[in-house]
C-alpha cells in the first residue's frame, strides 16, 4: 500500500498548516447525470461570492493569504492557488463547466469553502505520495501539454518516484495522475493554510466525503495531517 508522506522540508515553511485527505476508493466516475453536476456548480458559485466582498480581488482573505503563502517558495511567474483561479473565473461572470463528476463535486466544494481542493487517481501513482520541496529535476506533463516542464529547486510539490504531480502546490496538475471517468480509487485533497479557519476545512472534508458516497458510491475515508500526524497509508 503507497503511503502519503509530507516532508520536513515543507513544514519548516508552514508548521500551521493541515491537509485534509478523502481516499475514495470503488468508485463509479462515469455517471453522467450532467444536469446535477451543473447544478451543483452553479449553486457553489453562488455561496463562493461571499469570499469576494472587498473590491480589490487580491486583498479578499482567502485569496490573500495564499498570496503570502506562495511567497514562501519559488514558484514559476503567474503560478497562482486553484482556488484563486477558480474565484477570479467567477468575478469575471465565467461559470466553471463540468469535467467529470469526482473534478465537478471538489471544485463545487472549493468555491462552497474558499479553500483550494484537488484530486489524483491513486492507481497511476508509482510508490509513495510526498508534499515536499522539488529537487527541480521531477518530470512533470502538465494538463493540456506535451512538453515537459520540471519544478524548480525548492518549489513545493506533490510528487511520487516517478515524477511530480502537483506542481506550485496546488498550481497545475500532471496529465499523468488525472482523474478521468475511469477512475476507481481517488486521493481527493483539502489544503489549509489560515488556522483560523479550521472548523470550515473539517465541514469541507465532511460535505466532500457525503457527495462523493451519495453520487459515485464506494468507500471514503478521511485522514488529516499536520506537524504532529505526517503521514498516512492510502
Amino acid at each position: 500500500m503507497p503511503k502519503f508522506i509530507i516532508e520536513e522540508d515543507f513544514w519548516t515553511l508552514f508548521p500551521q498548516a493541515k491537509i485534509g485527505i478523502v481516499v475514495c476508493q470503488g468508485i463509479d466516475n462515469s455517471i453522467r447525470d450532467v444536469e446535477t453536476y451543473e447544478k451543483l456548480l452553479q449553486e457553489a458559485e453562488k455561496e463562493s461570492h461571499k469570499f469576494l466582498g472587498l473590491e480589490e480581488f487580491s486583498s479578499n482573505p482567502v485569496i490573500s493569504v495564499w498570496r503570502e503563502a506562495f511567497k514562501k517558495f519559488k514558484t514559476k511567474k503567474g503560478a497562482r492557488c486553484s482556488i484563486e483561479a477558480l474565484l477570479k473565473r467567477v468575478k469575471n461572470g465565467n461559470h466553471i463547466g463540468t469535467i467529470n463528476p469526482l473534478v465537478d463535486i471538489y471544485n463545487s466544494i472549493s468555491l462552497r469553502y474558499g479553500l483550494p481542493c484537488g484530486g489524483e487517481d491513486i492507481d497511476t501513482f508509482v510508490g509513495d505520495i510526498r508534499l515536499t520541496q522539488a529537487n527541480g529535476n521531477e518530470p512533470f506533463l502538465p494538463l493540456g501539454s506535451d512538453e515537459n516542464a520540471s519544478p524548480y529547486e525548492g518549489e513545493i510539490v506533490y510528487k511520487d518516484d516517478a515524477g511530480a504531480i502537483c506542481r506550485c502546490w496546488n498550481w497545475r496538475e500532471a496529465q499523468r495522475t488525472m482523474l478521468t471517468e475511469n477512475t476507481k480509487n481517488a486521493f481527493l485533497c483539502i489544503e489549509l493554510v489560515d488556522e483560523t479557519r479550521s472548523d470550515e476545512f473539517h465541514m469541507a472534508l465532511k460535505t466532500l466525503t457525503d457527495l462523493v458516497s451519495e453520487y459515485l458510491g464506494g468507500t471514503v475515508k478521511i485522514e488529516v495531517l499536520d506537524l504532529h500526524n505526517k503521514e498516512m497509508t492510502i
